[in-house]
């Protein structure tokens, strides 16, 4: 399904700029709309293959998940890689709640991490942050996230 999106944002970027659609982006967009507009789909989801599972996580949100997920592991593999995943996630966990706390509320509106941020934990917190996805999670979640 991710490989889907990252195709609707091909074509959202051909479309946006003015560049004509390549072959087979063009008849799977065309096909996909077909589908939705002759009633052989419910939804657009449907049509384009994008529909999560009954009570399953949305594909935007499995998305912001694995950014916030990618994000904390990068952090922890910079800043504490020696430790246990126990300790890891203790301390991520503090930092986190830090941040939440403090920097944040300004940092949200921000499109791309302040520069004093590059190379620092508070980067990768950003880039947790500003996924989507929950944040800040406990040390039990982060435990698991670190472990894969």
């Amino acid at each position: 399904m991710l490989a889907t999106i990252q195709h609707l944002r091909e074509i959202a970027q051909r479309c946006l700029s003015g560049e004509p659609l390549q072959g087979e982006s063009a008849r799977w967009l065309g096909s996909s709309l077909d589908k939705f507009l002759n009633q052989r789909a419910p939804t657009i989801e449907d049509a384009m293959g994008i529909r999560s599972s009954r009570g399953g996580v949305p594909w935007w949100m499995e998305e912001a998940i694995r950014n916030r997920d990618r994000a904390l592991r990068a952090l922890a593999g910079l800043y504490s890689g020696n430790q246990s995943v126990s300790a890891q996630a203790r301390r991520i966990y503090t930092l986190a709640t830090r941040y939440a706390a403090s920097a944040w509320r300004f940092d949200q509106r921000l499109r791309e991490p302040p520069p004093s941020y590059a190379g620092t934990p508070s980067e990768f917190l950003w880039r947790a942050f500003i996924s989507g996805a929950p944040m800040p999670i406990g040390e039990r979640q982060l435990r698991n996230i670190l472990a894969r």
